[in-house]
């Protein structure tokens, strides 16, 4: 069975911190699970390091979301995480809310 790459989207902006943490605990659970996540929090450390203006992240971010087989949507309110969801649908990629659902869509 080929590995099925999910994008992890989530709050980030309100407190990166804990945003990024959500979303390396739910790609953690993914990866166990056979799946192989992407982790668009992450460029955090990039930005610290390498400071670009948002439209630059998000660019990066849906450049890569368009290679994942399906995304995941974290809870809480995040104006890019909704926009990723838009954009993954918009393309025909399919969006979960929960990890129950995306374990029963992936193929055994």
């Amino acid at each position: 069975m080929k590995p099925k790459y999910v994008y992890v989207a989530g709050p980030y902006s309100s407190d990166p911190v804990l945003g990024t943490r959500a979303a390396i605990e739910a790609a953690d659970w993914l990866a166990q699970r056979g799946f192989v996540p992407f982790i668009p929090h992450l460029t955090h450390f990039w930005h610290f390091l390498i400071p670009h203006p948002y439209e630059f992240w998000l660019e990066q971010d849906l450049e890569w979301l368009k290679k994942c087989d399906a995304l995941l949507r974290l809870p809480g309110e995040s104006s890019g995480a909704d926009r990723e969801v838009t954009m993954a649908r918009t393309w025909h990629i399919p969006v979960f809310f929960d990890v129950a659902d995306l374990l029963d869509w992936r193929p055994t």
